[in-house]
Formats: structure tokens, sequence, C-alpha cells
């Protein structure tokens, strides 16, 4: 395996970490959908490694590991990254808070679409702070975007993708 895929490998693995790691109660509301924004860094800076495909699969790890429906992270998942992939040149020349903006909009529609089978099964939510996720996630883009891209460039990723 080549210093490019693990480097991707262990961006996605350590937000699957920080994903399920514990928090206490009154925090798990607020907890950022840090793999989503990991794909949507990697999918806007590599689009030909990071697609649909990949945000397929790892949607239903997301399902696995939260236990929900299968296929209800995942398809949301795949609309946020089709839409990344489609305007990936547009998003990349983009200001950090333009790209935090669309990030809101993509986040907030993921997080309809998983309150919508959610409400199918008999489980919606009986609070607003459902959509904290989305929020947090948005503010935490920068910060994000930034560490991401400082380890793409000192581990040259993108030399090895051409």
């Amino acid at each position: 395996m080549n210093k490019t895929l693990r480097i991707g490998m262990m961006t996605i693995i350590g937000a699957f970490m920080l994903a399920i790691m514990p928090l206490p109660d009154w925090a798990v509301e607020f907890r950022p959908e840090w793999v989503t924004l990991v794909l949507i860094y990697w999918a806007m800076a590599v689009p030909a490694r990071i697609g649909v495909t990949v945000a397929w699969f790892t949607g239903l790890l997301l399902d696995v590991s939260y236990g929900t429906l299968m296929g209800q992270h995942a398809i949301g998942m795949v609309l946020v990254i089709y839409v990344i992939h489609i305007q990936h040149q547009r998003l990349r020349v983009a200001s950090l808070m333009q790209q935090a903006i669309v990030i809101f909009f993509l986040l907030l529609i993921k997080q309809l679409l998983s309150l919508w089978v959610d409400g199918m099964l008999g489980h919606a939510p009986d609070s607003w702070l459902y959509f904290m996720p989305t929020i947090t996630s948005t503010l935490l883009w920068p910060w994000t975007y930034l560490i991401l891209r400082d380890l793409r460039r000192k581990f040259s990723v993108e030399k090895h993708f051409q």
C-alpha cells in the first residue's frame, strides 16, 4: 500500500474513531459529522479517487457503527459526495466561508434524509437538537480543511494521484 492510500485511510479511520468516541450525555447532540467532513475534503482534493462508491461503502460502515437502518447514512453520503464531485472545481477556488455555506446545506439535506427515514421507522426526534451536528460540522469545516490540506501537502498526496 502506497503512502497516499495510507494517509487517506488514516484520516478516514481517525474520523470514524471521532464519530464513535463516547461523549458526555450533554454533548452527544453536538457531535460533528467527522466522516462526512473528511470525505468531503478528499472528494474536493482528489476527485479521481474519492467518489460515490467510496461514499456508499463509508456510509454503510457508518450505518453499522451507529446501528441504523442499512443504507440510511449511505444514501445521504452518496448524495453529498456526488454534489461535491460535480462542483469540486468551483468549491476548490471558493473561500472557506463560501465552502462552509455549501457544506452546511449539503449536510442539512443529508440530515433531512436521515430524519425522513427515522420518521418512517417511528424514531423521530423530539427536539430541534437533532440538527446540531450540521451546525457544529459547518463551524469545524475551516479547521478540518486546513488540517487535511496541510497533511496532503506534507505528504505530497496529489503527486501520487497523477
